[in-house]
């Protein structure tokens, strides 16, 4: 088993809220990583973005989904203390969590037919970190 060392890809983001597909930049490192079978880890660097993979078919999923994250946990609520006016950015990053992990096989990563990694942006529009680290032989 051997580790590569991470890839740090950059992410800008537009809005305040957003979702990136960021598959093909996962893809694009195990491929040049050589590494045939094992296992990926995408970590985002920032308490206020989160990683996740969910259904990269349909673009409503992702409307959807930002907007039921919205609806559970607004922008402003009167007993938010902290000051920089960003608490749901951080409640809704713990909520989703900050990496995932893939198998790879083969080479290739393994995600079902309707699956990509997304990026999430709930403090933007910024520029951000996403850590892609590769284990495997």
């Amino acid at each position: 088993m051997r580790s590569i060392s991470p890839t740090i890809e950059t992410v800008e983001t537009a809005r305040r809220t957003q979702m990136i597909d960021v598959t093909d930049r996962v893809e694009r490192a195990i491929e040049q990583s050589g590494v045939r079978d094992g296992f990926v880890i995408v970590f985002v660097e920032h308490t206020t973005a989160a990683v996740t993979i969910q259904e990269n078919a349909d673009p409503d999923v992702q409307h959807d989904l930002l907007m039921k994250l919205e609806m559970l946990v607004p922008q402003l609520e009167t007993y938010y203390q902290h000051d920089e006016g960003n608490s749901e950015a951080h409640l809704k990053t713990a909520t989703l969590g900050n990496s995932i992990t893939a198998i790879i096989d083969n080479g290739r990563m393994i995600l079902g037919r309707w699956q990509g990694i997304y990026f999430v942006e709930f403090d933007g529009p910024r520029e951000r970190r996403m850590v892609i680290k590769i284990v495997g032989e």
